[in-house]
This record gives C-alpha cells, structure tokens and sequence, in this order.
C-alpha cells in the first residue's frame, strides 16, 4: 500500500480513529482507487492490532468505499462516473432546498469562507481547496435550519470528495466556482428564494459536468 499512515497514539478503543484515518486518505487520494489494502500491513503502520482495523474495514465496506478485490481481500473501490452522476443529482436537491430555506432567513454568511476559498484557488494544496469547497456548502446546510440536510448531505461529501480531490489534481479547480460561490451567498443575504435556488442549482450542474467530463475522458 503505497501511503504513509500516522501511528495512533496508545489507548483501549482504536475503531473510530483507524476508520477515520483510512477514510480520509481514500477520500484524499493518498490511497488511489483500485488499491489493494491489507490489514496485517495497516495494523503494522499505525501500531494497533489487527482488531480494529478488520472492523474499519467493514465500516469502509458499508460506507461504500472498499470493496472485495478479485481473487481475496479488499481494494479501494473505483471512482464509477455512473454513481457520480448519482449523488450530484442527490446534491442538486439539497443544495437547492438549502438554499432557499437560508434565503427565506436571509443569513448572512461569512464573508471568511469565501475569501479563504479564492485564496487557496490561486495555490496547489487541493486537499484545502476541497475542504474551503466542503465548508462553504456546510455553511449553507446549517443555515437552512434543518439538521436534516446536512446529515443527508455529508453522506455523499465522502464520495464527492475523493472524486473533487482526483479531478482537482489532474485539471484544477474551476475558475469560476468561487464567483459562484459569492453569488449564491449574495442572493441567500438578500432573501432571494428563487435566485438563491437557481444559482445553486446551475453550481451543481456545472461541477457534475465538469467532474463527468473529465472522468470520461471526453474534455
């Protein structure tokens, strides 16, 4: 396995951590798709027993990231362009119900997000540009005042995030998100439902394509 796991710090009860650490590095892509993960060598690298890790590995497998590899074992599961397509479909939903339910508050978020997010477009570090992208979207998701929306939500983040994670290291994000991302902050702030929810929902729209596009090989 070709990434470099951090021991975890002695303690009785490892699960949680071990799944989290592997969760993330899937999610990164410091783990790739189609990877072979065994569990005598994860145990071995982050210093635990081969317990918690065969339970990570069955949280991974019901999460949807893991999956049996041909022959025996587990690998990380492929990034299928088919299931993307799928949960940017589910995200379109939220985002623009979030969305609208924000705007009839007429919450005013914080400006930080968006500033921070065009700062560290100019940069490399895609794991940030990720995580500034996932935090504006939860910024909008609290705002809504349904806990429900960002409980659903985050549940597709985990996959959305490996395949933001591979195409922003292969292309780049793209230049117009953040401008995106300040429009639809901008109608949310000044009550404007249906401006809130179609700014959103042509944001979703355009990342799937951009997303699909390169994950077909048709740009």
């Amino acid at each position: 396995m070709p990434a470099k796991l951090a021991k975890i710090q002695a303690r009785s009860d490892y699960v949680d951590e071990v799944y989290k650490i592997l969760r993330d590095a899937i999610s990164e892509g410091s783990i790739p798709p189609g990877s072979r993960i065994v569990q005598e060598e994860i145990a071995e690298q982050l210093s635990v027993s081969r317990s918690p890790v065969l339970q990570a590995f069955r949280l991974l497998k019901k999460d949807g990231l893991v999956e049996d590899a041909p022959g025996r074992g587990l690998q990380v599961a492929p990034l299928d362009a088919t299931r993307v397509g799928h949960l940017y479909e589910i995200r379109e939903a939220l985002d623009g119900l979030a969305a609208r339910l924000a705007a009839r508050k007429r919450i005013v978020l914080d400006q930080s997000l968006i500033a921070n997010g065009k700062r560290l477009a100019r940069g490399s570090d895609i794991k940030a540009m990720v995580e500034a992208d996932m935090a504006f979207h939860s910024a909008i998701y609290d705002a809504s005042g349904n806990p429900l929306i960002a409980e659903t939500a985050h549940l597709q983040w985990i996959h959305l995030r490996r395949v933001m994670s591979a195409v922003h290291g292969v292309v780049g994000q793209r230049k117009t998100v953040w401008e995106e991302h300040a429009g639809i902050a901008q109608a949310i702030a000044d009550g404007d439902e249906e401006a809130a929810v179609r700014l959103s929902i042509q944001h979703v729209q355009a990342a799937r394509e951009n997303l699909l596009r390169h994950m077909t090989g048709s740009a």
